[in-house]
């Protein structure tokens, strides 16, 4: 058996970027699917990791990008992923989680080899830490309907990339098995 961790990556965001219009509809259809996945993991004694954007403040912490999130308009989008007080946090200045972060540091300590992706954007952030974790020599699971897009098309090319060049398991986020055994039908 190997350790699983699940980590949120940039759930905690103010949607006032350029993008933001494209984004929002597909966030409100995967998150229901990443509360689920924290839910399961906090009750099943798995890590939840969350690695954010610190929104170019090189002062930022988690508490600080906390209050400005829910600070926003869409305050909606935010409160329902929030960090409990058992939550790890990592900052990220770049698109991986892993790019000049602690993270590898982190999961090593933590004796995890496998990583749940989800959040947000399936393009960009999800498919580059898979990326980076896969050639950590990482297991990495990504829940189709928890990540969210902004090109639809280039959300699907991505997914199949990290399934086919990076051996991640993309499937559906209730049928996710942290412990990895065998997926649930």
């Amino acid at each position: 058996m190997s350790r699983s961790a699940l980590i949120v990556i940039d759930m905690l965001n103010t949607y006032d970027h350029p993008d933001a219009e494209r984004l929002i509809p597909s966030v409100r259809e995967a998150l229901p699917h990443v509360v689920g996945l924290i839910e399961r993991a906090r009750n099943d004694g798995v890590p939840v990791i969350y690695v954010n954007d610190n929104f170019g403040e090189w002062r930022s912490h988690h508490g600080e990008i906390i209050e400005t999130t829910l600070a926003g308009a869409h305050r909606d989008l935010v409160e329902p992923v929030l960090p409990d007080a058992e939550s790890l946090f990592v900052v990220k200045a770049r698109h991986s989680i892993f790019y000049e972060t602690p993270l590898s540091y982190l999961l090593s300590q933590l004796d995890v080899s496998h990583v749940v992706l989800c959040g947000q954007v399936t393009e960009q952030c999800v498919l580059y830490s898979a990326l980076d974790a896969h050639i950590r020599h990482l297991r990495v699971t990504v829940p189709d309907d928890a990540v969210a897009h902004i090109h639809k098309d280039l959300a699907q090319a991505s997914l199949q990339m990290m399934e086919r060049n990076m051996n991640a398991s993309v499937r559906k986020a209730r049928t996710v098995e942290f412990s990895l055994g065998a997926p649930k039908p």
